[in-house]
């Protein structure tokens, strides 16, 4: 686990980079094209790929990892080779036909992304996405490769591959200020097959060697195609209650579905950093003794992973609630921007926050049935969780108006994260399930008692330092500081195991 909780550490290290430098590209775009024509042109023809390999990206990710194992372990590592590259040659082959018909059918597919573009925006528009179409050949091979190299233990390498691209369309942006805006097309498609380039050097070194094969005949193809079916209707689930919550939050009063926007971007990247940079690195781990039928170790990691997700996002859950309102005044309230949206998107994020610890181990539990080879699990609760978001979606917007839809969707997330636990014990037996449960007891009542603390730190702060941009951002880092503090403190005293195990290491080290 120490090896585990190294990578994932140095995930969220390079994933905070990753942010910044992503963060710098939007300001550098924003700066050069501002929010006029070819800006919303760029986003809507970069969006066709995106959503395009948005489900077929995460079916690869997810089907591959332990059907890999399952090869190699089996048949070797000859075998695992040929298999990648069948997979990677099948690919590459429908991402170049994908292509293909898009260039053929262009405005149509245009009109589906952006049906309001007419006249000089649409024959843009069309230039626009004839050239970065082809970035879904791409965007294919690079989910494949990502997929080897976590398998290969290596995940520092598939977190750095923004790294290159963000640069390159960084400079194309400047460049194109000179020179138009179609360098700036070239340049993010460009950018993209850089994530390709980056990765196949460390690929190599790991193991892998290109060898162009289709054989579609392989049984393991075809346990790909049956265990990718649940995956993407997964992926298509999610995106059906991302569709109805805006559909439902354009009857409500205007700012609505923006505040909703910002207060899921926060929280974006507190998956983004905590969740999705522990769910990386422990996935290959469970599939690989899922496939030695190592009982005892697979159980562990499983209470491991929980129980790291409970002691990080808690305490961030209950910090987002009681700090909702001058964390989006810190960050957003500016121009346009002003009191009333930060009292709307506060209200939003206090709610969405609610669910965030649910949602990092439902993406737990859900690899955890992904290495066992289980999709149609998680696709039915995904299922669940939908019809009944819709339904509480449908309550809560009467009486809370968009407050409700982020309610809905923490509340949905919570009993459905239930549901698949009580599925994982009956499937797998005990697994160490009421550990989590002490766990996140523990977490919970410490959480609670550090936003007592930090409620009170924030408003001693605040009447000392003042109201302006340096005042807000020293209350809320000095009250996060008391949060750390006295959270810290609070585990401690309850013997978590895992902030025990941290504790014996780092003795162990300053005693070396």
């Amino acid at each position: 686990m120490s090896k585990v909780a190294k990578a994932a550490v140095g995930l969220m290290i390079v994933t905070i980079l990753s942010k910044i430098i992503g963060f710098a590209r939007e300001q550098v775009l924003s700066f050069v094209y501002g929010a006029g024509m070819y800006t919303d042109i760029y986003f809507a023809t970069m969006n066709i790929p995106n959503v395009i390999f948005a489900a077929i990206g995460a079916a690869l990710s997810t089907t591959f990892i332990p059907l890999y194992c399952d090869i190699n372990a089996n048949l070797g590592e000859k075998e695992s080779l040929k298999f990648t590259n069948n997979i990677l040659t099948i690919v590459f082959i429908i991402c170049i036909l994908i292509a293909m018909l898009g260039l053929v059918f262009t405005e149509p597919l245009l009109k589906i992304f952006a049906f309001g573009f007419e006249g000089e925006r649409l024959a843009i528009g069309i230039e626009f996405t004839r050239i970065l179409i082809f970035s879904v050949v791409f965007i294919g091979i690079s989910n494949v490769l990502t997929a080897y190299l976590q398998v290969k233990n290596n995940f520092t390498i598939p977190g750095l591959i923004s790294f290159p691209q963000n640069i390159i369309v960084i400079i194309s942006i400047l460049l194109s200020a000179k020179y138009g805006p179609y360098v700036l097309v070239w340049g993010t498609l460009i950018g993209i097959s850089s994530q390709v380039i980056f990765q196949l050097p460390f690929a190599y070194k790991s193991g892998y060697r290109l060898k162009p094969h289709i054989d579609l005949k392989d049984r393991y193809l075809k346990k790909m195609l049956i265990l990718t079916g649940p995956v993407l209707v997964g992926v298509a689930v999610n995106q059906v209650n991302i569709m109805v919550d805006k559909n439902l939050a354009s009857l409500l009063p205007e700012g609505s579905i923006s505040a909703l926007n910002f207060a899921d971007r926060l929280n974006s990247f507190i998956l983004a950093l905590f969740i999705t940079s522990i769910v990386a690195v422990i996935y290959p781990m469970l599939s690989k003794l899922s496939h030695e039928d190592n009982k005892e170790k697979f159980s562990e990691y499983i209470v491991k992973s929980s129980n790291s997700i409970i002691l990080l996002v808690i305490p961030i859950s209950i910090g987002a609630i009681v700090l909702s309102k001058p964390i989006v005044k810190l960050l957003f309230e500016r121009g346009a921007f002003d009191a009333s949206a930060t009292l709307m998107t506060a209200s939003a994020l206090s709610m969405y926050s609610i669910g965030l610890v649910a949602y990092g181990l439902r993406d737990i539990i859900n690899k955890v049935f992904y290495s066992l080879q289980d999709t149609k699990t998680p696709m039915i609760n995904g299922a669940i969780a939908m019809g009944l978001n819709i339904v509480l979606n449908l309550i809560f917007v009467k009486f809370m108006g968009h407050k409700g839809l982020a309610l809905a969707t923490s509340l949905s997330a919570l009993i459905c994260t239930f549901l698949l636990f009580y599925s994982l014990r009956k499937k797998i037996g005990n697994f160490g399930q009421e550990k989590i449960l002490t766990t996140a007891i523990k977490a919970l009542l410490s959480a609670v008692l550090m936003g007592v603390c930090v409620t009170f730190a924030h408003e001693f702060i605040i009447n000392h330092t003042g109201v302006g941009f340096i005042g807000q951002a020293i209350s809320i880092f000095g009250s996060v500081l008391v949060g750390v503090i006295v959270y810290g403190i609070f585990v401690i005293i309850l013997k978590i195991e895992e902030v025990s195990m941290i504790i014996d290491l780092l003795t162990k080290k300053i005693k070396r």
